[in-house]
Formats: structure tokens, sequence, C-alpha cells
């Protein structure tokens, strides 16, 4: 095996990793649900991208809130940008498109 595919391999584990928590999944979904891929919101916009807002729809501790967003973050699943005291998310289209890729290229080596 090529040190590359061991590169990708372990770049896949970290995202599925990071998934593999539901609070980091329900995160993840809220940020699917609530922005385009690849932009970050304004504030006139949906207010759930912005960290403080997500603390509100979350039923954890904000300590643990942000070790939740930098593990996401560190897995390249989201991005993160600073408006002021704000902390605005938003999800990595290309890490989505990269997990897309993984499941397409499996399932045509299936069949």
């Amino acid at each position: 095996m090529s040190n590359y595919r061991t590169i990708s391999l372990d770049h896949y584990a970290t995202i599925f990793k990071a998934l593999s928590n539901p609070h980091r999944l329900q995160i993840f979904n809220i940020l699917t649900g609530c922005c385009e891929p690849g932009t970050l919101c304004s504030t006139d916009e949906m207010m759930s991208c912005c960290v403080g807002d997500l603390d509100s729809q979350l039923n954890i501790a904000s300590s643990t809130l942000s070790h939740h967003l930098k593990e996401l973050h560190h897995a390249g699943l989201i991005e993160m940008q600073r408006n002021g005291k704000q902390v605005l998310c938003s999800i990595n289209p290309a890490t989505l498109a990269e997990v897309a890729a993984l499941f397409s290229s499996a399932r045509t080596t299936q069949n």
C-alpha cells in the first residue's frame, strides 16, 4: 500500500472518528441545515451558525461545545471564522466531496 493511500485512510478515519460522537454529529447536522456548504452565514441570516446560538440549541456546556467544534474543525469537517466577538461556523464542502468520492468509489468497485 502506498503512503498516499495510507494518508488518505488516516484522513478518512479522523473524519469518521469526529462524527462518531453523538454531540458532534448533532452539531454537524445543525450546521448542514443552517448554511449552504462553504458559505458562512452572516449575522442577518440563520443565526444557528453562530457558536453562541449553537450553544443554545444543545444541552451541553460551552466548554464541551468548544471541544466538539475543535474536533470537527481538526477533522476538516467545518470552517470557523471570527466576526468581532462572534465565531461563525460552516460546513467544509471540500471534505464533503472527499467523503462522497470515497463512497462513490467503494460503490463502483463492488459492481
